[in-house]
């Protein structure tokens, strides 16, 4: 039996058996546990924008560009491996007909000299970006690896050089023995066969047959091991993309039950769509760079806990485990501010923030919850505030307040101040409350608060996980907006502005409908700006620096109306190194204002801090949340900033401009 023949058989079975043992790992992966998932509540519709997302965000690599050089190395390994894809197919067909033909060329494949160029010129390029990739992984090991399987990744990158490399010394080799009629448009090929010209024909053909062997055989090892490792997001990265959630990303979906408990306690309790992100997770660290609770040195990573949601997935065929605490420690769950910099920041949507709030859902409904959280959200069912406070406290801030702000429930105005909580109890807070309600009247603003009916809005009891007071503050609310004429919403702070936008007119089943009515005081006063209604009477003269709100940027989208205003007052505007989409959170969302602060290295508030401290010139740090002005007021005595700056709130800095 000849070489050929032989050769001809082994590929046959290599690849019989390659892509059984691939198709199996997948079927199991992608079938099998997928199906235990839940059903998920999502309508995949908007088809349009979901092909735009695949071209954007799989093919473009759009959000890995976010990290320059890193980004366009993977670029580059991406699609360099994907057109040469039609190389491995070539040597696949070549082996498969050796019998018949052992140079057997596929048509234009094989035989069309610009598309051998570029492969040529794709497979250097894609050698250079591995170099770069293993030196980063190797060398520089940043903080974002820590904890991903290192060795796996280098792995797979030595896989993917072999394949380049040897695909040059094969192609190479066959151009030195004159078997490659289009040998002219390899330049890249030729110089790889350069050192073995001196060899006779025998051994060049033996060094030929080495590397075909090498390069076919990584591939198919390769194509087995997809499934066991990060790189299966080869196969579920379009899946994913395509099927994202594109609900607002400040909107959580209601809380799944299970024997009468809210949230999640097992693996098989995630919706199918949430495990597709599991499985999809490259390992790249960009979501841990990019956490305040990672950062602050407390357990949370947003990778590991992904990873974690993975393995646990993977060992459903084996009998699951209750989540908490075999795979995920309470302390994870509760260190979380959903900020939402970890899915901002994934090059794959994959989503982190809404599983930790099923988990948090299962958790508040055990009763497993710090004492200062709980006592936080009792206070909140009893008085419909975490201060404790009297209901008919709310409104005592606006008691100095001339003329008399008006009841939205008893005459009509065209905005309804929905004031919030920090702002109406908060001491350190209520002056500033003063001062928006001056501005207000001054800019004739037909603008009337709730009083004594209005509760804590409930963003961030949602996000604790206590869906049922969450509801019952929401049917409050809405109760009590019910009996208002207005136009418009208008408030303070970036939480409450997230949820009555995003959550109440789902919750409201068409009582109210305010979803494009809802406006944070910055864009108001950008409006009343633009429009000339607001008018300043002095230039400020002020370096500042602007922090932008969580749930006021990342979850909204707002980033220009408060830079506007701060300009219009007169103002220099400093931007810290991270900012807009890439701002550090302050520390408090999620809850975790409420909770008990632990161990940790250092405060995102104080970071933050540190990081304005540090710019040239500036001297006031602007926020626009009430939540904010606390943290960061705390954050200036406890990093010793204050005789470097003052925090202010937005509002402030157009009174002065005003007076």
């Amino acid at each position: 039996m000849s070489y050929d023949v032989i050769k001809s058989i082994v590929v046959l079975i290599a690849l019989l058996i390659a892509f059984g043992v691939f198709g199996w790992r997948a079927y199991q992966l992608l079938w099998i546990n997928l199906r235990r998932g839940q059903k998920s509540p999502e309508a995949f519709g908007r088809w349009v924008e979901r092909i735009k997302g695949v071209l954007a965000y799989v093919a473009a690599q759009g959000r890995l560009f976010r990290v320059l050089i890193p980004g366009t190395a993977h670029f580059f390994i991406f699609w360099g491996f994907l057109f040469l894809s039609l190389t491995i197919l070539q040597a696949i067909v070549e082996g498969l007909f050796a019998f018949i033909d052992p140079h057997f060329k596929l048509p234009i494949i094989g035989e069309f000299g610009p598309l051998a160029l570029a492969q040529d010129f794709f497979a250097l390029f894609v050698v250079i970006a591995i170099v770069y990739a293993l030196y980063l992984r190797l060398v520089v090991n940043p903080e974002r690896y820590k904890g991903s399987h290192k060795s796996q990744g280098v792995l797979v990158l030595s896989f993917i050089m072999t394949i380049m490399l040897t695909l040059l010394v094969f192609n190479g080799i066959l151009i030195n023995l004159g078997k490659d009629s289009i040998a002219a448009w390899r330049p890249i090929s030729t110089l790889f066969g350069l050192p073995f010209v001196g060899l006779d024909k025998g051994a060049q053909f033996v060094v030929g047959e080495i590397a075909y062997w090498l390069h076919l055989g990584v591939v198919l090892f390769f194509l087995t091991e997809l499934p066991e490792g990060k790189h299966f997001h080869i196969v579920t990265s379009v899946p994913a993309v395509f099927l994202r959630d594109l609900d607002p990303p400040g909107r959580l979906p209601k809380a799944p039950e299970f024997d009468g408990k809210l949230g999640v306690s097992a693996i098989d309790q995630f919706r199918w769509r949430q495990m597709l992100d599991f499985y999809t997770c490259t390992e790249c660290g960009r979501c841990q760079d990019v956490c305040p609770a990672y950062s602050s040195a407390q357990i949370l990573s947003p990778k590991l806990l992904i990873m974690n949601l993975r393995d646990a997935l993977r060992l459903t065929t084996r009998g699951a485990k209750p989540l908490i605490p075999d795979t995920i420690s309470e302390q994870v769950a509760w260190a979380c501010t959903t900020c939402y910099a970890c899915d901002q920041e994934c090059p794959l949507f994959i989503q982190h923030v809404k599983p930790l709030v099923d988990l948090r859902r299962y958790l508040v409904s055990e009763g497993k919850m710090d004492a200062q959280l709980q006592e936080a959200l009792a206070k909140l069912g009893r008085y419909g505030n975490s201060f404790g406070q009297s209901e008919r406290n709310r409104a005592k801030w606006a008691a100095t307040v001339q003329p008399k702000i008006k009841d939205a429930r008893k005459e009509p105005v065209e905005y309804l101040w929905f004031v919030g909580d920090y702002a109406a109890y908060s001491p350190s807070v209520v002056d500033i409350t003063r001062q928006t309600a001056d501005v207000f009247q001054r800019a004739g603003l037909d603008f009337g608060i709730l009083y004594e009916g209005e509760r804590n809005s409930g963003n961030d009891v949602r996000r604790v996980g206590e869906e049922g007071l969450f509801e019952m503050l929401v049917e409050k609310n809405i109760a009590a907006m019910s009996k208002a004429n207005f136009k418009t919403i208008v408030t303070t702070d970036p939480h409450t502005y997230n949820t009555l936008k995003h959550e109440y007119p789902q919750m409201a089943n068409g009582e109210l409908r305010i979803a494009n009515s809802v406006l944070h005081y910055a864009e108001v006063i950008d409006q009343l700006i633009a429009s000339g209604k607001l008018k300043f009477s002095k230039k400020l003269d002020y370096t500042v620096t602007y922090h932008d709100p969580c749930y006021l940027g990342r979850y909204n989208g707002v980033y220009d109306a408060p830079r506007r205003v701060i300009e219009a007052t007169g103002c220099k505007l400093v931007e810290m190194p991270r900012h807009g989409d890439r701002a550090l959170c302050c520390g408090a969302g999620g809850g975790r204002i409420w909770m008990e602060e632990g161990a940790v290295k250092e405060r995102p508030s104080e970071s933050r801090i540190r990081e304005a401290v540090a710019l040239d010139g500036v001297s006031i740090f602007v926020a626009a949340c009430p939540k904010d002005i606390t943290m960061f007021r705390d954050a200036v005595k406890t990093t010793g900033s204050e005789s470097r700056l003052v925090v202010k709130d937005l509002i402030e800095l157009v009174n002065e401009a005003m007076s």
